[in-house]
């Protein structure tokens, strides 16, 4: 008895020293935000629980597929314009709609900059003080390689590699079902690692595929890295996949040093090397594979889950099935039988790239972006100190009836013409801030719709499939379906 009386008034004193840390340490952040200028206004709305803040409402909303209510809710209940809440520690304002995009992309490193949460920094930690924001900035001047004039070149080969894909993972498997989820994400590597890097050994990319999902899982995990925690999974990943990287970079180093015969269209690692930054000094070989390891993943994140739902989509409505059919059968009688694709074909795809758009709209694979206030500004009459994170969450502007009426239905029509609105479509950003990768991404997405559309209809085998959108939009069980070759 006297034992559990010690224990029991030995555990209240834990919890009575915790409640009172958590209320000082809330009391300091709380001061260490406060308006400094009382003629101006904060940003109305609540700061949270101590420490965590609104945190776990946040993550519930993830969770729940319905991000856009997080906005909405408190949009109408504190500022149509600008609210504040706390996440992850930290003071967040989220600036609304189409006018607060705009003010956030035409601000970037004039009001605001780059800023990651803490699980980023942890995982991909430099191998210098530098953070990943100021990382990003420099890699960022050095990705023109992935632009149109760029990828022109990489046309013919992403067509190659879908082929091949086709060829391993879709043909030899007519008579069984297929879990998208699974073939899709040998796609986006094989395509990722032969374009960023020239890697076509298959071996060596199932690898990278059987550990790659662990590092999504971390980039939304708490961020203590104790064993058996998911950060610690994706640390640990890193760190092993960057080592092949970086054997990777070695060994092309070496190549490029004695003159040997470079790939035959310069792919983005020997760019990498060639190339010194901004401050003319060239990249580590450990920082050249953190940088394609980002970039593998990143695409590994965005093409898994946009081409999952267009095969999701295209399966429940056989009429826009039909559009995007006739479209790229028009395209296919115009080339020889072994002919590839090229970039003119994809200019003539504009009904498939309505169709991924809206995709991107009503599913889009990003939770938001992140940014920092560098110094005090003003926004909507309201003060943002500096410090402050401003979060944008693409879904609740996507999901707006002001900008898209009976915004939970599926048309591809919203993107005809001069389609949207500036600024109220921003999966890949928007205004001078747009993502490098987004050709990239559409090159990659058309070549798969044509040649999976032009071989194939499918069927949905579950069809009201749980979909989970926590660490990223999937569904519960891949997404199995049944392959119907238009010529068996």
């Amino acid at each position: 008895m006297a034992a559990a009386m010690v224990l029991f008034f030995s555990l209240s004193l834990l919890l009575l020293f915790f409640l009172l840390f958590a209320y000082f340490s809330h009391q300091i952040f709380i001061t260490k935000h406060r308006n400094t200028d009382s003629k101006i206004p904060l940003p109305p709305g609540p700061t949270g629980w101590p420490l965590i803040g609104e945190s776990l409402n946040y993550l519930s909303t993830v969770k729940s597929g319905l991000l856009e209510n997080f906005v909405t809710y408190r949009k109408e209940k504190y500022s149509t314009k600008v609210f504040r809440t706390s996440l992850f520690g930290e003071s967040v304002a989220i600036l609304c709609g189409a006018e607060g995009n705009k003010f956030l992309f035409s601000n970037e490193r004039k009001l605001v900059r780059v800023w990651f949460p803490r699980s980023v920094e942890k995982i991909f930690a430099q191998s210098h003080a530098e953070s990943n924001a100021e990382s990003f900035y420099k890699i960022r001047k050095m990705m023109f390689i992935l632009k149109a004039d760029a990828l022109k070149k990489y046309v013919g080969l992403m067509d190659t590699i879908m082929k091949q894909f086709l060829q391993t993972h879709w043909n030899h498997h007519l008579q069984t079902q297929i879990n998208v989820h699974n073939t899709v994400m040998n796609y986006s590597l094989m395509l990722s690692c032969r374009v960023f890097m020239s890697i076509d050994d298959a071996e060596q990319v199932r690898k990278i595929g059987n550990s790659i999902h662990h590092i999504e899982a971390g980039l939304f995990a708490v961020p203590i890295n104790l064993p058996g925690t998911a950060m610690n999974r994706a640390i640990k990943t890193v760190k092993l996949l960057s080592k092949e990287f970086e054997a990777v970079v070695k060994q092309r180093k070496a190549d490029l040093l004695e003159n040997k015969q470079a790939p035959p269209t310069q792919d983005l690692l020997s760019h990498l090397l060639l190339t010194p930054n901004e401050d003319g000094r060239f990249m580590s070989e450990s920082d050249i594979a953190r940088q394609l390891l980002g970039l593998v993943q990143g695409a590994y994140s965005t093409l898994n889950v946009v081409i999952a739902f267009i095969i999701n989509y295209l399966a429940e409505l056989p009429d826009v099935y039909d559009q995007v059919l006739k479209e790229q059968v028009e395209i296919a009688k115009s080339k020889n039988p072994k002919e590839l694709l090229n970039w003119e074909d994809l200019s003539k795809m504009k009904y498939s790239w309505n169709v991924v758009q809206e995709v991107l709209r009503i599913r889009s694979p990003a939770i938001g972006v992140f940014r920092e206030a560098i110094n005090d500004f003003t926004y909507a009459g309201y003060l943002i100190p500096k410090g402050w994170k401003l979060h944008l969450i693409p879904v609740a502007t996507h999901k707006n009836p002001t900008y898209f009426p009976n915004p939970e239905k599926f048309d591809p029509t919203r993107f005809e013409g001069s389609g949207p609105a500036p600024y109220t479509f921003t999966p890949f950003g928007g205004g001078p801030r747009m993502c490098p990768g987004v050709e990239y991404a559409r090159l990659a997405i058309l070549i798969f719709m044509h040649h999976a559309v032009t071989n194939f209809r499918w069927e949905k085998l579950i069809p009201n499939e749980q979909i989970f959108t926590f660490p990223v939009l999937s569904f519960a069980n891949g997404l199995p379906i049944h392959l119907h070759p238009h010529n068996p």
